[in-house]
């Protein structure tokens, strides 16, 4: 599979301000066609943290790391800077994607949004990339999205409003990323159990998933043992959506069968 880490960057995450939605999104998305997540990390708006969490992540070596968040035009966006402190190279003026932020401005004038379109320090800041890097146009806001080769791994920086990010992403990103995965699809389906404890159906879920190697079975308890409700939740990725299917059928009637005969009660989940 295609392996990904995500990076959301900011210290309004950090504090508790803002609630992590661009991560759940991108996870979200990006399993949803097959590819792996294999880490979600968050960062401060501080140029040794990026550049540290960066370094790391290019250790594992994933085929993309996808960071959000600070890319905008004032003091604390240092993901672009963070970026290229970790690969070691320079910041410098990409023509594109000032052509890009200055379509944006002159867009805004003739909306009536501003009086001038000027290229202040401020907004060419936002067309200030890493040396090599290629801008990705934003259907949405003004700064671009920025995507960085580093041998086998994939650097993309998306911005940090969730509008913005899901724009770029859909637009730009989505054919990379259905390309490499090879359009794998990915298949879940939930079952709700009442009547037995988590602790009784762990033994079960151990021996589903070791007769059906290729489907992931998850509890999540809701209320704890006291309440036995719990949320069955079953995954694979697969070359066809039949073959997906098929393998997850399987396993939720075998688990269903051990189930009941412990005398647990099923239903699907609405």
């Amino acid at each position: 599979m295609v392996t990904a880490e995500i990076v959301s960057i900011g210290n309004e995450i950090l504090i508790g301000k803002t609630l992590n939605t661009n991560a759940q999104w991108l996870a979200k998305r990006m399993t949803s066609i097959g590819l792996e997540i294999r880490r979600i990390t968050t960062v401060g708006d501080d140029l040794e943290e990026i550049s540290s969490i960066i370094r790391e992540a290019l250790k594992r070596k994933p085929r993309f790391i996808i960071t959000t968040g600070g890319l905008g035009p004032t003091f604390d966006d240092k993901t672009l800077e963070g970026i290229a402190k970790a690969l070691e190279i320079k910041l410098e003026t990409n023509e594109e994607a000032l052509k890009m932020v200055e379509a944006k401005y002159e867009q805004y004038v003739k909306e009536g949004l501003m009086e001038r379109a000027e290229l202040t320090p401020h907004r060419v800041k936002m067309a200030t990339l890493p040396e090599g890097a290629k801008p990705l146009p934003n259907p949405v806001g003004t700064a671009p999205g920025v995507l960085i080769e580093v041998k086998d791994t994939v650097i993309i920086a998306l911005p940090g409003v969730p509008q913005e990010m899901k724009a770029i992403f859909e637009e730009s990103i989505l054919p990379l990323l259905r390309k490499e995965s090879k359009n794998l699809i990915f298949y879940e389906a939930e079952l709700e159990v009442r009547g037995i404890v988590e602790s009784e159906i762990a033994p079960l879920i151990d021996e589903v998933m070791h007769d059906n190697p290729y489907v992931y079975i998850k509890s999540h308890p809701r209320g704890g043992e006291r309440v036995s409700k719990i949320i069955l939740h079953f995954s694979t990725t697969a070359s066809e959506s039949t073959t997906a299917q098929n393998r997850v059928g399987k396993a939720i009637v075998q688990l269903s069968e051990m189930i009941k005969k412990k005398g647990g009660e099923i239903k699907v989940p609405k």
